[in-house]
């Protein structure tokens, strides 16, 4: 069992990783120190090895889908495939997913809402700061995106446990 205030280190880490990738878009600073705290991440987690594990899986899944919805034109990146930034965001992303984010996994419909909500919210903010064109508008590009990450966050939970 996870304690409390691992979670909300954890919690805070997911934050402050959002924003250190989106921000690093501009400012390649930001991706060291990004780096530097999925470092921190493995070495305080009990189990370094299988979480390794779960980040690869759900980073690599993740980079795979946000280089191919830019190859099909949702998203237009100044880097193809798949911006350096956007990469390491699936990585922060991933190391909440067996701790912050496990909730998303345990009651579906609860993990769908969140997802089908804060995807696209996420994405629709940070495009702008990271210089990303959404060619189908923010409104259109959240329609398309909610349905996935309806499906995506509950998923990702569940990739992120799989042994």
């Amino acid at each position: 069992m996870i304690s409390r205030t691992a979670l909300i280190a954890n919690a805070l880490w997911l934050q402050l990783g959002w924003w250190a990738c989106v921000l690093g878009a501009h400012q390649p600073a930001w991706l060291a120190a990004v780096v530097v705290g999925l470092l921190a991440h493995l070495l305080l987690c009990p189990d370094p090895k299988a979480e390794r594990r779960a980040m690869l899986r759900v980073g690599v899944s993740g980079m795979l889908l946000d280089g191919s919805l830019g190859i099909l034109g949702l998203f237009e990146f100044a880097e193809s495939p798949l911006p350096l930034w956007l990469a390491l965001l699936w990585l922060v992303f991933a190391s909440g997913l067996r701790h912050g984010l496990a909730w998303a996994g345990k009651k579906l419909w609860l993990g769908a809402l969140a997802g089908a909500v804060g995807g696209p919210l996420a994405y629709c903010a940070g495009a702008p700061l990271a210089g990303v064109s959404l060619p189908l508008g923010m409104l259109g590009t959240a329609l398309v995106l909610a349905p996935l990450w309806a499906i995506g966050l509950p998923l990702a939970v569940r990739l992120a446990d799989a042994q």
